[in-house]
């Protein structure tokens, strides 16, 4: 097919440079995989599109040739608590002591528009298309299915969140769930959140306010909006530990087999640890990861894949005194 200027600009109108799409077929000798996703980088004048895919190589589609299909990105938010301490000043003009007090959840509203412009401003043209997954350096199923993700802050509920705000390429299963999560959480704790914290943001007053993503608190945890605003008995993803071998797996509510952790460290007593930790970080009860096992592997319409089974047990259970 033959393409004048005319049709290749109106091809660059259609699918400018960014475009997600899905490889359905390729004629060449050496094709890419049908099924293979990728991003769009150009449109030369003779029409053919030039394509980054998925799987490292850049073969161009040439129109009337080869078909594909536009992917359409799913939205995913993650909501963490925030805190917000504040240094004031005295009178004189000073700031009272080292130690900000921690503001009420009523006082932090207050300052939402105020840490919202300023996790703006922090965003660099380096992060532009990928947010903050810029940084994630493997070239693994994440990378290839996360198009971005980037922070932000929301009210509600009448207390104030961070949010992740996660664009998805493809629906991400049990680990890849599990291993999108633990990477924000590493972001607001050590990676972009860590450095926000420390820059002090001046209010009108003149005081000085230090807003975190993270919190060391036991209390702090990361959820899916649906976990945190429409809860259900199940979350979304948790961690567990098989009692046969003590294998640390991925489990998403609703699928049938778990799915090995990238986190499986090869020692029972350690992946419990790390299943714990990680799952009360998401608000995670134990009641509710015995579901989540007994679920994925019983089926989701048996008792066993209520935690209100486990609860009423470990209530009933007798304790003993010494």
């Amino acid at each position: 097919m033959m393409f004048d200027k005319a049709k290749a600009d109106a091809l660059r109108e259609q699918y400018p440079p960014g475009t997600r799409i899905k490889l359905e077929h390729m004629s060449d000798p050496y094709p890419v995989e049908a099924g293979t996703g990728g991003t769009i980088r150009f449109i030369d004048d003779a029409g053919q599109i030039g394509v980054d895919w998925d799987n490292g190589r850049s073969l161009s589609l040439i129109p009337g040739e080869d078909s594909f299909s536009v992917q359409q990105l799913q939205s995913l938010k993650l909501y963490m608590p925030m805190t917000v301490n504040i240094d004031r000043l005295d009178e004189w003009g000073d700031y009272i002591d080292d130690d900000p007090e921690q503001l009420t959840d009523q006082e932090a509203i207050g300052y939402a528009r105020t840490i919202r412009d300023a996790i703006m401003k922090e965003r660099s043209p380096e992060e532009a298309e990928r947010g903050l997954m810029t940084y994630h350096r493997e070239q693994d199923s994440l990378n290839a299915k996360v198009q971005s993700f980037r922070f932000d802050v929301e009210v509600r509920r009448n207390k104030l969140w961070g949010v992740a705000e996660c664009e998805l390429r493809e629906p991400l299963n049990a680990s890849e769930m599990s291993d999108l999560i633990d990477e924000v959480t590493g972001q607001a704790s050590d990676g972009f959140g860590e450095g926000f914290e420390q820059r002090g943001l001046k209010t009108s007053d003149g005081d000085m306010i230090y807003a975190s993503l993270w919190s060391d608190d036991p209390s702090w945890n990361i959820r899916t909006e649906q976990e945190c605003f429409t809860p259900t008995a199940l979350p979304e993803v948790c961690l567990s530990t098989l009692p046969s071998t003590g294998e640390l797996v991925c489990i998403k509510r609703g699928e049938s087999g778990y799915q090995p952790s990238s986190w499986e460290t090869g020692n029972a007593e350690k992946n419990r640890r790390y299943a714990d930790y990680t799952n009360s970080r998401r608000g995670i009860t134990p009641a509710q990861e015995e579901a989540m096992l007994n679920g994925c592997i019983l089926g989701w319409d048996t008792p066993a894949a209520d935690p209100a089974y486990y609860e009423k047990h470990e209530a009933a259970a007798p304790s003993m005194s010494l």
